[in-house]
């Protein structure tokens, strides 16, 4: 089946346009990591995207379809596989594509991935006053997770929120097997 749109679309935020392109990758459904990796760090691990657009691929070379366009910098993004010079990745909306190593950033960002907005608190409890809002499907700096409650920063502002608010902390793998 071809893939006509070319541009990756996570709901409101501004990455472009196709979502169902991640059934038609190809390679081995994900296993275990191997014990060493070619970059000798582990897998699944969580990087960002470094740039404004970054080129999705059916597999680890040039010569491999372009499957969709990321457009969004600092998208946290979750490595499952790996080459030298390839990173196998999954998206917040489990995609699976191979991106080029050159364009991912070893920095820790989360996303919203719910519409609605979030509660951010000022310590890492349920009774915590707000101190701030994560608005829906936005992407914030991650500064530490601890006890299930993760230390978010966006545009000035800062706070907790429960782990499982966010897409891009939890280091099990989060993306569905063979997608």
């Amino acid at each position: 089946m071809p893939v006509k749109c070319k541009h990756r679309s996570l709901g409101g935020l501004a990455l472009g346009g196709v979502v169902a392109a991640a059934a038609l990758l190809a390679g081995p459904a994900l296993a275990q990591a191997p014990a060493t990796t070619p970059s000798g760090l582990p897998v699944p691990r969580y990087v960002v995207l470094k740039y404004g657009e970054v080129n999705a691929r059916q597999g680890p070379d040039e010569q491999h379809r372009l499957l969709w366009i990321y457009k969004a910098k600092g998208l946290p993004v979750q490595v499952v596989a790996e080459t030298r010079e390839w990173r196998r990745i999954c998206d917040p909306e489990g995609g699976l594509a191979w991106v080029h190593k050159r364009t991912t950033d070893g920095r820790r960002t989360a996303m919203r991935v719910q519409d609605s907005p979030l509660p951010l608190r000022a310590s890492p409890k349920a009774e915590s006053r707000v101190s701030a809002y994560l608005a829906g499907r936005a992407i914030a700096n991650l500064d530490k997770c601890e006890k299930g409650w993760c230390r978010l920063k966006a545009d000035g502002a800062s706070g907790w929120a429960p782990e499982g608010e966010v897409w891009g902390t939890k280091e099990a793998l989060q993306c569905p097997e063979g997608r």
